[in-house]
């Protein structure tokens, strides 16, 4: 059964009267095309205007939607003879970061992400996306692997955020977290980021230190998901609407500020209507982003990262 969110309401009803008709077409025989065609364009007009005007919150909860496609899907998608590399050889594997080797395009590359499960049991297996400590050592490890061998590394992220249990903060998580971006800002290969779903805080940014870095249309990337934001300044979560409002997170604000380089277009009604199409679109822009890096410079590449990174921060200053 489709998972419709609050603001699909009108389009849910719709296509429920669309499957009744069909079922009644099947039962009785009668000719229902012109009825069930004029109520799909229907749909499809409430699919384009309430999409084209989703409020910064209304982007987070679909960024949420659990139909999205996940990084798993992706590699699926745009990884072929894919060969996954677990362990941090310091403490465990950690299945809420995927990462490995495959094929994009013809070029070999190094893939790593955040994975935070279809199901109930994959959601749990890879704790809900939230990477502990020993994910991001994963990470590193990988990152480096790249650098050794001359591969161009891309990074697919939908996480919450790291996960905040106190095992995770006893085995080091902000150090952890640290590392992974030092290493993403050191490594002499190309390095392309794209945001899927959710971007949350430094979970997001340790695997996101690119030289380019996509954004899904309806995704979101903050420094604190908008609950967490509502808590700490209001006392109550239920101020989560207004708190994603001030906090831009939608790719929009996002490539006005200069945080991202491109918005990746999502199909009508948002990545989780019709997954294979937001595979595909992802693959183009992640091969045009690919192209122009591989083959420069290393040093020149770690260069124009840092100095992107940088030049944030000096835009950002009072």
């Amino acid at each position: 059964m489709r998972h419709f969110l609050d603001f699909e309401r009108p389009i849910a009803e719709l296509e429920g009267k669309i499957d009744e008709l069909r079922h009644l077409s099947n039962d009785s025989g009668l000719n229902i095309a012109e009825e069930v065609g004029r109520l799909e364009a229907q749909v499809g007009r409430l699919l384009g205007q309430s999409y084209a005007r989703l409020t910064p919150w209304q982007k987070v909860q679909v960024a949420r939607h659990p139909e999205r496609p996940h990084c798993l899907d992706y590699i699926d998608g745009l990884i072929d003879d894919f060969t996954p590399l677990a362990g941090d050889r310091a403490f465990a594997e950690d299945a809420a970061v995927v990462g490995g080797l495959g094929r994009f395009r013809g070029h070999s590359v190094v893939v790593l992400g955040t994975e935070k499960g279809a199901d109930t049991e994959a959601r749990l297996k890879h704790n809900f996306g939230m990477a502990r400590p020993e994910g991001y050592r994963k990470a590193r490890r990988l990152l480096r692997l790249a650098e050794r061998f001359g591969l161009p590394v891309v990074t697919i992220i939908d996480t919450a955020g790291a996960y905040p249990g106190v095992d995770a903060e006893a085995r080091g998580q902000s150090e952890a977290i640290a590392r992974a971006i030092e290493t993403c800002l050191d490594i002499r290969v190309p390095l392309v980021a794209a945001i899927v779903g959710e971007g949350g805080s430094g979970g997001a940014i340790a695997l996101a230190t690119a030289n380019c870095t996509l954004m899904l249309e309806h995704a979101v990337y903050s420094v604190i998901s908008p609950e967490g934001c509502a808590s700490i300044l209001w006392r109550d979560a239920g101020h989560a609407a207004e708190a994603a409002g001030n906090l831009r997170l939608t790719a929009q604000d996002l490539l006005r500020f200069g945080i991202i380089d491109a918005i990746v277009p999502e199909p009508l009604g948002g990545a989780h209507r019709r997954p294979r199409e937001a595979v595909a679109a992802l693959g183009a822009a992640l091969g045009d982003a690919l192209r122009p890096l591989i083959g420069r410079d290393g040093d020149r590449l770690r260069a124009e990262r840092r100095h992107k990174f940088l030049a944030m921060t000096r835009s950002a200053a009072p």
